[in-house]
């Protein structure tokens, strides 16, 4: 009795010291273990990051050059072990695991892969900023950090088909991912508003889809009012190449998305033969949903859209190729004789079992190309094979999709869906419109988000990935796009992110000094919840 009563003692007093390390931390997604440490370190404009191989030298430039507006100058990197700030691999921690630990003689950051000790770095840059600021340089107090991720797939999405940004605007928009230990960059590259991407085979997608004559002003429903000021862009192949590969150096990758069967009125505009009716098109001035889509009867369709993927393949070296499948009205097939031949002559039941066939045969396309699909959740209408991805923006279909054992990536539009409304007062605080206007998404909402909620156990492995997704229909600057974007991105990082409890007292305190970073990065970002107007009506 004797013994098993030193025994619990014990364990209590180990669980106690334990619980007494356990510091707080600023770092946003918050880490998986954080403890205190005895010591600090402060670094200086002098301190060198010693790398102990050379896939390592990128990240840590990066490093020297995040922190250099916080010391005055950009830090040194040197190859071998020597240094304030040292980083190294160890195979036996996870893909994207990490370590950081402070203490009085220095910083170590080791991690499993070069992308995780870049983690690590974004960790450290967030304390840097947060430091105290003394004669010497920025005081960082002891500190051992344990991390990794929850979600695999954390994803923010630019939709660039609405308006158009520059190369250094979605070089900034990756920045910002960046920051967030955001791994996966989906770039909507084309829409019935404007086609932006460069596809050589096909000039006049560029040449006449890239542009509209103008665009509504006001809301979509009601307005008939138009700025009369055309609107277009495009990215070349070589400016694709480019930001792709400065995705990569971020440990970014890019998936690229071309909307097809529905959403491409830019398309038929420019190639007028893939539609269902032989009239002419014009680029879409409009926001919402058009009836006219690709004609899936015509074999001329199939030729123009591999034609399309296969450039578009040679560009992105992602594993995944989007093909958005959503929104596709039915209407004009059911009046085509083509489609109707085709559902014929494939022995279809109908129309959706058509957007189905269509599916099956540009995943089938792909594959031979070594690539694999995702697709919004309208894709399981009709059936769609297991090898296929959804991309689940309609939350009342969480438990339906999961059932039916593909892959899912979550982003539910009352989380995600970072156009909406941050605040129950948007026109007195000039949020500007929304395509619906009864659609709000506050900081706390946007945090709240549980990715296996309503779930089995045996079912969370099919949630792949979280995603916050940026549509533009009223956002159009960039200006504009960083405020619809920050700082919830910061929330749904964290769904993503951080494994265990939430605590979003503890996230608005982080948060408080993340709000510093964006401001030495002139990172533009809402102002609501700390004005204390983000909170939805009692």
């Amino acid at each position: 009795m004797k013994r098993i009563f030193i025994i619990v003692v014990t364990l209590l007093t180990a669980v106690s010291v334990v619980s007494a390390q356990t510091a707080k931390t600023v770092i946003i997604p918050r880490p998986m273990e954080v403890k205190a440490a005895k010591g600090a370190y402060t670094v200086t404009a002098k301190t060198i990051v010693g790398v102990a191989t050379a896939e390592l030298v990128r990240p840590a430039e990066l490093f020297a050059d995040y922190v250099a507006k916080d010391l005055g100058a950009v830090l040194d990197v040197k190859e071998g072990d020597k240094g304030g700030i040292l980083l190294s691999l160890d195979t036996s921690l996870g893909k994207e695991e990490y370590t950081l630990d402070i203490a009085s003689k220095g910083v170590k950051i080791v991690g499993g892969t070069p992308q995780a000790v870049f983690y690590g770095l974004q960790s450290l840059r967030q304390l840097v900023s947060a430091g105290e600021v003394t004669k010497k340089g920025i005081k960082l107090e002891g500190v051992s950090i344990k991390d990794k991720p929850l979600i695999g797939h954390r994803g923010a999405m630019l939709d660039v088909g609405r308006y158009f940004f520059t190369v250094a605007e979605v070089k900034r928009f990756i920045d910002i991912a960046a920051i967030h230990k955001i791994n996966i960059f989906h770039w909507h590259l084309t829409e019935d508003q404007g086609w932006r991407v460069e596809i050589k085979k096909y000039p006049n997608l560029t040449k006449i889809g890239s542009k509209r004559k103008e665009t509504i002003i006001g809301r979509n429903s009601v307005s008939k009012t138009y700025d009369g000021t055309p609107h277009g862009g495009y990215y070349t192949q070589a400016e694709i190449k480019d930001i792709v590969k400065y995705a990569a150096e971020r440990y970014i990758e890019v998936v690229p998305e071309i909307d097809m069967p529905g959403h491409m009125v830019a398309a038929l505009a420019s190639y007028p033969h893939l539609g269902c009716r032989d009239e002419k098109f014009e680029v879409r001035t409009r926001w919402g949903i058009s009836k006219d889509v690709l004609c899936v009867g015509k074999e001329t369709s199939f030729e123009f859209i591999e034609g399309v993927l296969s450039e578009i393949i040679s560009l992105f070296p992602s594993k995944y190729i989007h093909i958005g499948g959503d929104e596709c009205p039915r209407l004009r097939w059911s009046e085509c004789p083509h489609c109707q031949k085709r559902i014929q002559d494939e022995g279809l039941k109908d129309e959706n079992e058509l957007q189905s066939y269509f599916m099956h045969r540009i995943e089938k396309f792909l594959a031979q190309h070594d690539r694999r699909i995702i697709g919004w959740d309208e894709i399981i209408k009709g059936g769609i094979n297991k090898s296929a991805t959804i991309m689940l923006w309609n939350d009342r279909n969480r438990s339906k999709v999961t059932s039916l054992g593909n892959d899912v990536i979550l982003t539910p539009k009352y989380y995600c869906y970072m156009d909406y409304y941050q605040t129950t007062r948007p026109f007195s605080n000039k949020e500007g419109l929304l395509f619906r206007d009864n659609r709000i998404l506050t900081l706390r909402k946007a945090y709240s988000l549980d990715p296996y909620e309503g779930l089995q156990p045996s079912e969370y492995g099919r949630i792949k990935g979280v995603q916050a997704n940026l549509w533009t229909e009223y956002v159009p600057t960039f200006h504009r796009a960083q405020e619809k974007l920050l700082p919830r991105l910061a929330a749904t990082a964290e769904a993503a992110w951080t494994i265990g409890a939430k605590d979003f007292d503890d996230f608005a305190r982080r948060l408080s000094h993340l709000r510093k970073l964006y401001d030495k990065e002139g990172i533009h970002y809402a102002t609501y919840f700390f004005d204390g107007v983000d909170e939805l009506a009692e």
